[in-house]
């Protein structure tokens, strides 16, 4: 069986009869099965998902399918799916199942997607190389010594190795748009509260947002048409209508752009990920649109602010996980206090411990004014800044990563390394507006790069119809 790129292609065959979901199904298990060193998957639904697969078939033969009939999901591990492992790839939350399933994921199973599995990730999304997980890395397809990034890491690959049509993960600080660019596909973050949040495990809370990783802008509309809009399990998704996404992918002729030249300057930044996003904008340029550099003089402080916010909002939800009502339990407690102590100690791994303690040291009595109130400061003038942009100007248009993949270990001593990596993708977070990242070709070693696109608030519609006409572009324009 062919590789397919897009839903759309799927029901093409489906339509012919050339192909069946029991059959589309048993090609991605057989997939999983032969491309298992990548440790994509923490767990495989095989009886399940064939279960599903001959349900929808039964429903297309009745012309009673929904929209994502067809379509074989992954799911991050963060994601509740009632009565499966739900362990946001950690110790901590050894042999947890889902008492309920989430309201995106609830929507997905009610448009007739399969759900094939969930997927590796950093342990509770913290990290940007999928190294953190207790599962050990999920693995670059086209270097499997190198990271798929984070922490969608596993979503990504699945996607890159056609182990599903598409995987939904979670972005706090660019968790599905960088690992989209390390593995040449594209991911998308939508705007803070467009999808109800009901089911995702906690990270940062005014941060997370479940978004999309896909082979086509086309299937990240659809998905984001599906999961959007209100939800009375959660208070802070938002109550504006939802588009029909997959049906307003006409850009306009012409749009503004801006692109900030302070990124294009940095020194960290990869000469070769610097001349694909030149040659990106070059291409705009040729097509009409006003291309023009923006000054944002924030670009220093983000990824301070987005730290210091994050691992406070961490401190406080992950104070839940104790070993006492459900997940890990150290076997060598005496009493309560050791049996708090030891089962946090044993079941989280170091990374989570260490943005634990940083965040309840700028909570601390001491340090609040200092730390944390001076970074919701700086956050709310990153918001407006980026905001008063995004009126003048359609789009912005910025690096998804400084960097290509790097090797597994390569950074291992160096977390500000990894931090940094988050440079271009947090702002969009801290902002709270949808961004996107799409594939615009690759380094000399053959390793991806990834564009990145942001645009207004609720403009989700607008973002996906141009980020769709540029990979088009793109696609033509690369050799």
């Amino acid at each position: 069986m062919r590789r397919f790129n897009s839903l759309t292609e799927v029901r093409n065959e489906l339509t012919a009869g050339t192909v069946t979901c029991r059959q589309l199904v048993e090609y991605y298990l057989d997939n999983i099965q032969k491309k298992s060193h990548l440790n994509a998957f923490l767990e495989v639904f095989a009886d399940e998902a064939l279960m599903q697969a001959d349900a929808v078939d039964t429903k297309l033969a009745a012309g009673t399918a929904g929209k994502l009939a067809g379509m074989v999901v992954g799911l991050k591990d963060v994601l509740a799916y009632k009565d499966h492992s739900l362990q946001s790839s950690s110790h901590i939350l050894d042999g947890f199942k889902s008492l309920y399933t989430g309201t995106a994921v609830q929507r997905l199973l009610d448009e007739d997607a399969i759900i094939i599995g969930r997927q590796n990730c950093d342990e509770f999304a913290m990290g940007a190389s999928n190294e953190t997980s207790y599962f050990g890395p999920a693995r670059n397809e086209i270097d499997p010594d190198r990271v798929p990034g984070g922490s969608s890491g596993g979503s990504a690959v699945a996607v890159q190795a056609d182990l599903c049509l598409a995987s939904i993960g979670s972005d706090t600080g660019g968790s599905v748009r960088q690992p989209a660019a390390f593995c040449g596909i594209v991911g998308f973050k939508p705007t803070y509260s467009r999808i109800s949040r009901y089911g995702l495990i906690a990270y940062a809370s005014s941060f997370d947002q479940i978004g999309t990783l896909t082979r086509s802008v086309e299937d990240a509309a659809l998905l984001l048409e599906v999961m959007a809009g209100a939800d009375d399990f959660d208070s802070t998704a938002s109550q504006h209508p939802v588009p029909a996404y997959s049906e307003l992918l006409t850009p306009a002729p012409h749009y503004r752009i801006g692109y900030i030249s302070d990124c294009l300057e940095r020194p960290g930044l990869n000469p070769e990920i610097k001349e694909a996003t030149e040659r990106a904008l070059d291409l705009l340029r040729s097509q009409g649109h006003v291309v023009e550099a923006v000054d944002f003089h924030h670009l220093d402080y983000i990824v301070p602010t987005y730290y210091i916010l994050t691992t406070a909002e961490a401190s406080s939800n992950l104070s839940r996980y104790d070993g006492v009502k459900f997940g890990y339990r150290a076997p060598d407690a005496t009493d309560l206090e050791s049996l708090y102590k030891k089962t946090r100690a044993q079941g989280f791994g170091p990374e989570v411990q260490k943005r634990i303690l940083l965040g309840t040291f700028v909570l601390s009595a001491d340090y609040y004014d200092a730390y944390y109130t001076k970074a919701q400061q700086v956050r709310r003038l990153i918001k407006e800044k980026t905001d008063e942009l995004l009126r003048q100007y359609d789009f912005l248009v910025l690096p998804t990563t400084p960097t290509t993949a790097f090797r597994i270990g390569e950074n291992e001593k160096d977390s500000l390394a990894i931090y940094l990596a988050d440079i271009f993708t947090v702002q969009a977070s801290l902002a709270g507006v949808p961004a996107i990242s799409i594939p615009a070709g690759a380094d000399s070693k053959g390793l991806p790069i990834g564009l990145q696109v942001l645009s207004g608030a609720f403009r989700e519609e607008h973002l996906l119809a141009f980020a769709k006409s540029v990979t088009e572009s793109l696609t033509l324009a690369i050799p």
